[in-house]
């Protein structure tokens, strides 16, 4: 029964999936051929100029220019072959010469057939470049090494026999008088299939082993002021523990100081940091998919990551969680600090309350004391009214006592004044306690 996918709900990127593990499929490479790689680090701004640049080369060659970028690139220009990859940080071209022969090693290179100029006229910054050399290997294995030896300056050689002995590969990792690193490939019985993927699993081990050790400088700037920074908190927090009388106001400045430091060294570093740890995985995975054997007594390529790369790495890596420690442990002691400051707040505020509820104490004495003030005052006003208001009465021609009915007032003003008085302020108080 046949089935119409098209009815069905497709994702939007299945074929995008699908074309992913196939987008960067391995080289074939005949025996002899010449290779160089180069590894340029790309900003989005260059991108653009490079393929603009790649353009350019169909024309010097008279080639169709293609008209879409594409994340793999590759292109056979009679003997020359071209091939553009692009990473997330950098953008790797691979030249082959095809046309190579059995003539002395690196005379003859993989950027041999460009045309002249083409190449310096490429932008981004170029981190890895290097040469392989790949031709037939002989039965005469001390030959080889001896005939090896004249093409890479006096160099200390590390070497092996990959994929079981059916390879032999020397280099050196280290740059030579042409400013390129070199490799030299001796094909013992491998198809151009199986020798086009182990050529690239040298090229990505060289790269990606460099671009690996792009976050050394970093971790070595820093470390300085880590140790500053490091011995700073120390102090801080020691003086914390023995619960020494510090300004605790001066303290904290001086944490958030060196905790925006330690962030700024975060924002720079921990891209550098994380991509390190990633180049350092895929250089691991590339050592093992190698297989190697070792190879008259010199240094196979796995044992000479493993004593070099893998040590800068952990040093990288070291500082990389040093800085998180520190992050941490700044983040403890500011809360310590910002906890006696809260309590020497709270405990200022409570001595405050304390002298307040004192104050008011005080306050509403003298409210009492000027309460009772009041009553004489406003007695003694009400007295005086009364005086003449008898004083009229009396001149008016009704006769009665009028000493008498003045000192009888008396008492009862100041009785009800006392007894007014009382009422506003209850009445005032309930109020208060109603709100």
């Amino acid at each position: 029964m046949s089935v119409r996918l098209e009815l069905l709900d497709i994702h939007p990127l299945r074929d995008d999936l699908y074309n992913e593990l196939h987008s960067r499929p391995f080289q074939v490479l005949p025996t002899p051929a010449r290779v160089t790689q180069m590894a340029v680090l790309t900003t989005p701004e260059q991108r653009q100029q490079q393929f603009e640049h790649l353009q350019e080369l169909h024309r010097l060659l008279g080639q169709p220019v293609p008209e879409q970028e594409v994340g793999c690139f590759e292109e056979t220009f009679g003997s020359l072959r071209v091939r553009r990859e692009m990473h997330m940080e950098f953008a790797s071209y691979t030249f082959t010469n095809l046309a190579a022969g059995d003539d002395t090693p690196f005379s003859e290179t993989g950027i041999s057939l460009l045309p002249e100029g083409w190449l310096e006229q490429l932008t981004g910054t170029v981190v890895a470049a290097f040469h392989l050399d790949i031709r037939p290997a002989s039965a005469d294995t001390e030959g080889d090494l001896a005939y090896v030896r004249q093409h890479f300056e006096g160099m200390r050689l590390v070497g092996s026999r990959p994929q079981e002995g059916a390879a032999r590969v020397w280099g050196t990792f280290q740059l030579h008088s042409d400013g390129f690193g070199r490799f030299m490939v001796m094909n013992q019985h491998m198809s151009d299939s199986q020798l086009g993927r182990l050529t690239q699993r040298l090229m990505e081990i060289e790269t990606y082993r460099l671009m690996s050790l792009l976050a050394l400088p970093v971790a070595r700037e820093i470390t300085p002021a880590l140790n500053d920074m490091d011995q700073k908190l120390a102090v801080i927090t020691q003086a914390l523990a023995d619960n020494q009388d510090v300004d605790e106001h001066q303290l904290l400045a001086q944490l958030t100081n060196i905790a925006s430091r330690i962030e700024a060294f975060r924002a720079h570093s921990t891209f550098r940091f994380s991509a390190t740890r990633a180049y350092h995985r895929l250089v691991l995975t590339r050592l093992e998919e190698l297989r190697e054997d070792e190879l008259s007594g010199h240094l196979t390529i796995t044992e000479f990551m493993t004593r070099r790369l893998t040590p800068a790495v952990k040093t990288c890596e070291a500082v990389s969680d040093r800085l998180e420690d520190l992050s941490r442990r700044i983040d403890r002691a500011s809360e310590m600090m910002r906890t006696r400051v809260e309590l020497a707040i709270q405990n200022q505020n409570q001595q405050l309350l304390s002298s307040m509820d004192r104050r008011s104490k005080i306050q509403l004495m003298m409210q009492h004391t000027v309460e009772n003030f009041s009553v004489v005052a406003i007695s003694y006003y009400l007295i005086g009214l009364l005086k003449v208001a008898l004083d009229t009465i009396h001149d008016a021609g009704i006769e009665f006592d009028k000493s008498l009915v003045l000192g009888v007032a008396i008492p009862v003003t100041l009785l009800l004044v006392f007894l007014g008085v009382r009422a506003i302020h209850h009445r005032f108080i309930r109020l208060a306690k109603r709100q």
